[in-house]
């Protein structure tokens, strides 16, 4: 059922659209304010305001420009795109359990990385080498799914349980022959998700295929209801299901990689933040893949903020996402079974 709050006539309502816009970026003014040095809402918009004019004299500058403002910019583009890649995947894959990382990019990307900092390589490098190998396990598994009439969303997903056992072992064996003392400790940090090193050039490496992605899903949004129905159903539509799957399956795909080559590994908000979404409005991913962007990102960034602020140790973002989205999600399960789907 649609809430009418949200939702009349068939579109948005002005509520609705200025929710969604302010949202994220209430969020994310009051979470500059946080942190080691907390500064006040005035502060923050008068740094916001000198940096605009190239005044970079301010003592909070270094502060909100330079250490928070690239995490949250980070943490608004990681949020969104998880989000809108795991709605796409589960109305897809008509499973509401479906994850960003079913089909194995993930594992992918989590191998490339850890190669990558065996090597010694950059920052950069290091990104640029997870997301290739994001994107090569990927292709392995569609290369594994096709069959002579396409590809089979059942075999799709099994070829993406295969390779993604294949790349977590491969992981697994590089870790263990790495070094103890210095390398490992690297990858375990690595793996568990952190917008530590963010940066506006590392987020100009990664944000745009991020960005592309959400593009593509977004405007086809509507084309994710026909794809959940039954294959009879789905075809008597007309739509050409093969390209229109495979283009939502790139996208999200594209999105998840680059978002785990940025980062590292963050759970959770693939598979809690859309169910969010459809409590609000429904199923129908019209409504749902918009307000879901909007969620997320805002999610996104409140979970950074209590990963750099909540103690003097940095927590890994995996480890916050997983002990505030499994409660979540256990009452969304126990409020809503029969609307869950």
């Amino acid at each position: 059922m649609k809430n009418t709050v949200w939702i009349r006539h068939n579109k948005f309502t002005i509520v609705a659209v200025l929710t969604m816009i302010i949202l994220p970026i209430a969020t994310a003014l009051i979470c500059l304010c946080i942190g080691r040095m907390n500064l006040s809402i005035g502060e923050v918009i008068n740094t916001l305001s000198d940096a605009a004019k190239g005044n970079r004299q301010s003592q909070n500058y270094s502060i909100v420009i330079n250490l928070r403002a690239p995490r949250i910019v980070m943490a608004i583009i990681v949020g969104a795109g998880l989000t809108c890649a795991g709605n796409a995947f589960q109305s897809l894959f008509s499973n509401p359990l479906a994850t960003p990382d079913v089909l194995g990019v993930t594992s992918g990307t989590c191998v490339g990385a850890i190669i990558a900092i065996i090597m010694s390589m950059g920052i950069m490098q290091t990104q640029l080498l997870a997301l290739a190998f994001g994107l090569i396990s990927v292709w392995i598994t569609m290369i594994l799914a096709r069959d002579r009439n396409g590809q089979s969303v059942v075999f799709l997903v099994l070829a993406g349980v295969i390779i993604s056992a294949l790349f977590n072992a491969v992981g697994s064996l590089l870790k263990y022959t790495a070094d103890p003392l210095d390398k490992l400790p690297a990858i375990t940090y690595w793996l568990m998700g952190s917008f530590t090193s963010a940066s506006y050039k590392k987020i100009a490496v990664g944000s745009p295929l991020i960005l592309a992605g959400i593009a593509v899903i977004y405007m086809m949004r509507w084309k994710l209801n026909i794809l959940s129905l039954s294959s009879d159903e789905a075809r008597a539509s007309g739509m050409d299901l093969k390209k229109t799957r495979l283009v939502f399956v790139l996208a999200a795909t594209v999105i998840t990689a680059s978002c785990v080559s940025m980062c590292g590994q963050v759970g959770w908000i693939g598979l809690l933040i859309p169910h969010c979404a459809r409590m609000l409005v429904g199923s129908n991913n019209r409504y749902a893949v918009p307000v879901g962007i909007s969620l997320g990102a805002s999610f996104m960034i409140i979970i950074d903020t209590f990963s750099r602020s909540i103690s003097v140790i940095e927590l890994p973002l995996s480890i916050l996402t997983a002990i505030i989205g499994a409660p979540v999600f256990i009452s969304l399960l126990k409020r809503n079974r029969g609307s869950l789907h």
